[in-house]
């Protein structure tokens, strides 16, 4: 855990489930060795005055894609939303909507370009919104492996059984952390853009999320539930307080029903008790800056599992040393989360 007691913090390599692994690779050294396919939660009903694209791109970020699409069809920038970020390096299949009320499509195929390829238009009634993905389809190349394959098995086999602890990605903390060490300068009065605000918000809270998750790993709690933790439903954001932890609830965490519940610290009522509470109070207390900022800005509080299931895990092993990797996320959770517990 690391305390918060000056200006500027480093993000920690935070534990891991199954050790540190002992195996080398490298991952993204070309866009087709990192493919990533959104699932929307819902399918678009073919009317309406929005305009849904689903777009592969390749080297190129998703802001950058919007911006073209509002230049395309000549409108605002706040007229074009997307359900989620994607790393630019990769290939990723993901969808955008632009709102043209009262006007006809225009010839989205003169937008194509090399990096940039349409695959579905459709139009639908309302505009999308962040984070309305039921997951995320994952093709991953891990490249000039070495190591123990029959170690590397063993550990794959037990992410497909038992999950892996559901942290934030590093490309959520910005270089070397930096995201963080800005929310702590907008939290003592620096002005920062709009834009760049929930950013830095968002860094901090997943830091406080990260540090909980790490101490319950440490305590063998990250996939138990504790007396006065609060239950998440697997693949949901619906959660519960559980009265008592008694077979049952021990039974459906066994099995991945329900996943114990992190606090994405903010404002409102504080939902865990007794142990869980407990646990929860130190974090806040050793990350006094970060927390007190959070609620300054009304950030309202939330919850996020402890754990998540690699759903549809497969391996394959193929020539000069490659790791071929096929499995599916909930939305808001980071591939490279599964990838730490293999490689360094």
């Amino acid at each position: 855990m690391t305390e918060i007691n000056q200006s500027t913090i480093q993000i920690p390599q935070w534990v891991r489930v199954y050790d540190n692994p002992l195996s080398l690779g490298k991952i993204k050294t070309r866009p087709a060795d990192f493919i990533v396919k959104e699932c929307l939660s819902f399918q678009a009903d073919g009317t309406g005055e929005h305009v849904f694209l689903q777009i592969e791109k390749s080297g190129e970020n998703t802001e950058y894609v919007a911006r073209l699409l509002a230049r395309f069809a000549g409108v605002r920038q706040r007229d074009v939303s997307f359900a989620g970020l994607k790393d630019r390096h990769a290939i990723t299949t993901q969808w955008f909507s632009v709102w043209l009320p009262g006007k006809a499509d225009p010839d989205w195929t003169q937008l194509e370009e090399d990096s940039i390829k349409i695959l579905q238009v459709q139009r639908h009634a309302r505009k999308l919104k962040r984070g309305v993905l039921s997951g995320n389809e994952f093709q991953i190349r891990i490249r000039e492996l070495q190591g123990d394959k029959v170690l590397l098995e063993q550990t794959l086999q037990q992410i497909k059984e038992n999950g892996i602890a559901n942290y934030f990605g590093v490309q959520r903390f910005g270089q070397q952390g930096q995201n963080v060490n800005k929310a702590l300068a907008l939290f003592d009065g620096a002005k920062v853009k709009r834009e760049q605000r929930s950013i830095y918000l968002s860094a901090a809270r997943s830091y406080l999320f990260n540090e909980l998750l790490a101490k319950r790993i440490v305590d063998g709690s990250w996939n138990k539930a504790l007396l006065g933790d609060v239950l998440i439903f697997d693949k949901s954001n619906s959660y519960f307080k559980a009265d008592q932890i008694d077979d049952s609830v021990l039974d459906r965490v066994k099995t991945a029903e329900i996943h114990p519940a992190g606090m994405m610290y903010g404002k409102g009522k504080t939902e865990t008790s007794d142990q869980a509470l407990l646990i929860e109070n130190d974090i806040i207390e050793h990350n006094q800056a970060l927390a007190e900022g959070l609620i300054k800005f009304d950030l309202s509080s939330d919850r996020r599992a402890l754990r998540v299931m690699a759903n549809d895990l497969q391996w394959q092993f193929e020539d000069e040393g490659h790791l071929l990797l096929n499995f599916t996320l909930p939305a808001g959770s980071y591939a490279t989360s599964l990838i730490r517990e293999l490689i360094n």
